[in-house]
């Protein structure tokens, strides 16, 4: 999954990265590659910690900003790496992270729950996040736990 973040990462960067005058072009590889891996530990550790209410939330793409909580947590990261590695205003890197954060995070949900495209396969995301003892639960809330309260179709996503 983190391969596939950093390219999305990678198709999402021109604008706020790769044409940044803020953050130096030998920069802008190692900068794709922190907003990927932020991304990525950042909801891994939701899962770590049992958020699945928040997880599933933002997988239905409800609060997918800076205000959700989740993804403010990213943005933050993002930020103090950004601001240590490249030596950039944190007021710049939170610019820009607020920005490229958001837009990535709601191209990466729609791809999940795509059941035409194959870059994201929910199944082995939710794995990834939900930990060994949680996944149960995690699948549980998104295909609706038998009361109906999922996100529907994508129940036949775990086919895929």
């Amino acid at each position: 999954m983190l391969d596939q973040l950093i390219k999305l990462v990678q198709r999402n960067a021109e604008n706020d990265i790769n044409n940044n005058s803020a953050i130096p072009d030998q920069y802008n590889k190692e900068a794709v590659n922190i907003v990927g891996h932020e991304i990525f530990t950042g909801l891994q550790n939701e899962g770590k910690k049992g958020n699945l209410t928040g997880l599933t939330d933002l997988f239905k793409g409800n609060n997918i900003t800076g205000n959700n909580p989740i993804i403010s947590a990213i943005i933050s990261g993002v930020t103090t790496k950004f601001a240590s590695k490249f030596g950039i205003s944190p007021q710049i890197a939170t610019q820009v992270a607020s920005v490229l954060i958001p837009k990535v995070m709601n191209q990466f949900v729609n791809k999940a729950k795509d059941p035409n495209d194959k870059e994201f396969d929910l199944q082995d995301i939710l794995k990834d996040l939900g930990g060994a003892g949680n996944i149960g639960n995690l699948i549980g809330q998104f295909t609706g736990g038998g009361k109906g309260g999922g996100l529907g179709s994508l129940g036949g996503l775990f086919g895929k």
